[in-house]
């Protein structure tokens, strides 16, 4: 478990992030398309996971524009946005903003990506929603950067999620 905060008020989170240098979990994720996609599908690709709570609050948002900005740079890598939202909302989000250059992915059905990475707020106010976390996968699935952001309100350190690259 991991504590967090959200306003300076702790908030604990389900278990610990994979460590760097271990093959991340498995995973099947919502597309905006409602196919479901699996950490495989992905094999041969650099990834960098942006997961966070919701697509509908500022820092969530403004960290989706950011790597969208970047993710068109960065040579056989894809960017995952991912978070507990609907399909829908993550859908709307993007059309509105023109964001094209990353891939939203939903654990709406079960919830099960953030239990198996560890990082699934277990109390406060956002009880049940993702962490703020940036975490990069080598072509072969293994971890290479993590990061879980200590203040959910704040924005992760893109830099060094980049430089993992």
């Amino acid at each position: 478990m991991s504590t967090i905060t959200l306003g300076g008020n702790p908030i604990h989170t389900s278990g610990e992030l994979p460590k760097t240098g271990t093959k991340a979990p498995d995973f099947a994720l919502v597309k905006n398309d409602l196919s479901t996609v699996r950490l495989a599908d992905f094999s041969g690709s650099r990834l960098v996971l942006n997961i966070f709570p919701s697509i509908d609050t500022g820092t969530c948002a403004t960290s989706v524009r950011k790597f969208n900005e970047k993710a068109s740079q960065l040579q056989n890598t894809k960017v995952l946005c991912i978070s507990r939202d609907l399909p829908f909302a993550q859908k709307r989000f993007c059309g509105a903003e023109g964001i094209e250059n990353v891939m939203n992915l939903s654990d709406f059905k079960t919830g099960s990506f953030g239990k198996d990475y560890g990082l699934e707020m277990i109390d406060g106010a956002l009880n049940g929603l993702h962490s703020r976390v940036v975490m990069v996968l080598d072509e072969n699935g293994t971890v290479v950067y993590t990061e879980q952001v200590a203040e959910i309100a704040d924005e992760p350190n893109y830099e060094n999620a980049l430089a993992a690259l």
